[in-house]
């Protein structure tokens, strides 16, 4: 964005240091299953389907009304959408391919934030949402082939301004009901349903190999099933594990139907007899118990993607063992629990990647927590609960780690709901909503915040500091997502709340101040930012002394509330007095010291001192370029704010050469996208249309317009600011 002409970013920017390195695959494509089949009689339009510019929704094959519609839903549609994706991606017809777990909005995000990492060279800048934003953009323009798988999709109103589109493109959705979408992408839909028969029969007969005498009987198996996959899955599971064979199996699996369908309006599915005897099987081969725990905690977790090191964390071991000692546990058990639990056929193991995943379908979490007595089921979300906030970073290094950690914890949450909050919030809690607001998601970080105050305040009271902390978050949460109106009254709310307990928590009284301040400068409600703000410095002056390094923060809050408030007077004089009394505790260089004479400068130019002005910027300019180097964004912007000072004084020769500097810079360092360049190159168009060099002037905010179109987000300040400059100098 822009300030007075001058480029500005939110946060730091990273540095052009790495290359793309094309195709890129980006998100975690689930392993194709054993005997996996391509699905050639009950599929085989589906690849000429997809053609580029195509979107093709994947949908069951048959839903019957009742109960018994989501165990038919799983019919194989996640394995089909990524058996075509691996197909294209190893005939190389792609250079990118996308997978997101479409399951909420936040996934839907994470998903598209880790592509537009993936397929660019730089650190993307800005807030998830306009992140996502640029992506789509920028897929609706390109020519290189991509494809997007959104697997799961739960919500069409969860892909809201971000459905993916363009020529070069295909788009693959997955979702158990499609009546949500618009007629037009009803249009496009694809129903997988169950096996054809020949292909159910292969499919049993290629996961039975190392016993072929448990063949015997196949064909009536399929038949009694269905041809339903996920049946068949779990059947070829515990055949293949245990001495049965297809027929033994077939006269267990009749006997269970029938006792199961006694009192219910018909038959059940296959698939919701075929899960009891995985259960059984499971248990027979886990002696210890350690499975059947393990099992229990797996189906509160998202089933997409859960991280296999949660498993192995001491309180999954501890709980597991059935007895809390953690420390005499080795976590190879609880790898080998898992493991079992797959020869059983009720969960996956993907051990592709750099870590294991875990995956278990949905609608067999649903069997397992439905049939769990509640004291196993409190058990296991508070072990899933523990687990996961030992197994969370304090820094999140990977973004598919960070949102399959964000998604297990909201499945937990949607799970065991009140459990959570026994004795007070549960840590995990707090930590997902921090992650989501390191990750910049601040839509879904509002509703997260709003729905966590609301729980706290209905089950620990109004008064409760869990309360006032989810109370404080949330209004971080909307000005974080530029809602400063919105925010104002948690702020006031929070400080409130902090006054009470002002005698034994003096620093976050003050702390609450202090937001407020901001929130209200944010606000433009300028009068009241300052009172505030004063009586916090006066505060923090009393109490922590003038040289105290959060005094000296208040005074730069409150010099900013003045400029903005239209007292540049008022603000030159307060960062002249913090300038000097940073010089002289920390020194003249010091970023925090250069950082207020830029502040200082900033003001002076707000008063019409331009003279003082160009004098501070040319000594953080060298400050900048001493302490940080000449390629550092920092320096870059302070060349940038030179030139920006030339402009307003009038002398073009030098603001064009300090203009054209931090542009090549920017260029150089962030990118010719970045929004950072962006706003350097209208400023310097401006500046080439002051000194007389239309044609420059033109040409440079035509293609800077056409860059902020296809990068920014709709409707960005930025884009509306260099159009109609473009319209003015054109007419």
């Amino acid at each position: 964005m822009t300030v007075d002409g001058r480029a500005v970013s939110g946060q730091p920017a990273a540095s052009r240091d790495r290359q793309v390195a094309w195709p890129v695959r980006s998100g975690a494509v689930p392993r194709l299953a054993d005997g996996f089949l391509s699905r050639l009689e009950t599929a085989a339009d589906l690849a000429a389907a997809l053609v580029p510019g195509a979107t093709v929704v994947l949908t069951p094959g048959r839903t019957p009304a009742g109960g018994s519609g989501e165990w038919l839903a799983c019919s194989g549609k996640t394995q089909v959408a990524a058996g075509l994706a691996e197909s294209l991606w190893q005939a190389a017809k792609l250079d990118l391919l996308i997978w997101v777990e479409a399951t909420s909005r936040a996934s839907v995000l994470s998903g598209y934030l880790a592509a537009a990492v993936a397929a660019s060279s730089t650190d993307p800048a800005g807030d998830a949402e306009t992140v996502a934003t640029r992506l789509v953009n920028w897929l609706a323009k390109t020519s290189q082939p991509w494809l997007m798988v959104l697997d799961d999709l739960s919500d069409p109103a969860d892909l809201e301004g971000l459905w993916p589109a363009g020529p070069a493109g295909k788009v693959l959705i997955t979702t158990t009901d499609a009546t949500g979408l618009s007629a037009d992408r009803r249009e496009l839909a694809f129903p997988v349903g169950v096996f054809s028969p020949r292909e159910a029969l292969s499919y049993l007969i290629g996961r039975l190999t190392a016993d072929t005498d448990q063949r015997l009987g196949a064909i009536d198996l399929v038949e009694d099933l269905g041809c339903e996959p996920l049946a068949l899955a779990q059947a070829s599971a515990v055949i293949a594990s245990s001495a049965l064979s297809c027929r033994d199996y077939r006269n267990f699996f009749g006997r269970r139907r029938a006792s199961l369908a006694e009192g219910a309006a018909g038959a059940p599915p296959a698939a919701a007899v075929t899960w009891t005897f995985s259960f059984e099987q499971a248990e027979r081969l886990s002696q210890d118990g350690m499975a059947q725990a393990l099992l229990a905690m797996s189906a509160l977790l998202d089933g997409h993607a859960i991280p296999g090191a949660l498993f192995t964390t001491q309180a999954a071991c501890g709980y597991a063992a059935g007895d809390g000692a953690a420390a005499t546990v080795d976590p190879a058990r609880a790898v080998g629990a898992l493991l079992i639990l797959e020869r059983a056929g009720l969960l996956s193991v993907d051990h592709a990647g750099t870590t294991a995943t875990v995956r278990m379908v949905r609608v067999v979490q649903s069997a397992v927590r439905a049939a769990m007595p509640p004291v196993m089921f409190e058990r296991a979300a508070r072990a899933a609960a523990d687990a996961l906030a030992e197994l969370w970073p304090a820094e999140e290094r990977s973004a598919w780690e960070a949102a399959s950690l964000r998604s297990c914890a909201a499945s937990l949450q949607r799970a065991a709901g009140d459990l959570l909050w026994a004795g007070g919030c549960h840590p995990l809690l707090v930590r997902a909503g921090q992650s989501l607001d390191s990750a910049l998601m601040t839509g879904p970080a509002i509703a997260y915040w709003n729905e966590i105050v609301t729980t706290s305040d209905r089950i620990l009271g109004p008064s409760h500091r869990d309360t006032l902390v989810a109370g404080e978050r949330l209004a971080e949460a909307y000005l974080n997502a530029g809602r400063a109106a919105e925010a104002v009254p948690w702020f006031r709310w929070a400080l409130a709340k902090r006054m009470r307990t002002a005698g034994s928590e003096p620093a976050a009284a003050s702390a609450a101040q202090l937001k407020l301040g901001q929130a209200l400068v944010a606000a433009k409600q300028f009068g009241d930012a300052i009172t505030v703000l004063e009586g916090t410095v006066r505060d923090l002056e009393r109490t922590r002394g003038a040289d105290d390094s959060g005094t000296l923060r208040a005074r730069d809050e409150l010099a900013a509330a003045y400029r903005a408030g239209d007292q540049p007077a008022r603000a030159m004089r307060l960062y002249q007095q913090t300038l000097a009394d940073r010089e002289r505790i920390w020194g003249p260089q010091h970023p925090e010291t250069t950082t207020t004479r830029e502040r200082l400068a900033d003001a002076a130019i707000a008063g019409g001192r331009v003279k003082d002005a160009i004098r501070h910027y040319k000594r953080a300019l060298a400050d900048r370029e001493e302490v940080l180097g000449s390629d550092h964004p920092d320096t870059i912007a302070a060349r940038g704010n030179l030139g920006y000072a030339y402009h307003t004084a009038g002398r073009m020769a030098s603001a064009l050469q300090f203009y054209e500097q931090a542009c090549a810079g920017y260029e150089r360092v962030l990118g010719a996208d970045h929004p950072d360049t962006l706003a350097r190159r209208a400023n310097l168009a401006h500046a080439y249309y002051t000194a007389g060099r239309l044609s420059d002037a033109t040409a440079l905010l035509r293609d800077t317009a056409a860059r902020c179109e296809r990068v920014l987000p709709r409707g960005d300040p930025l884009t509306r600011s260099v159009q109609e400059s473009l319209t003015n100098i054109t007419g």
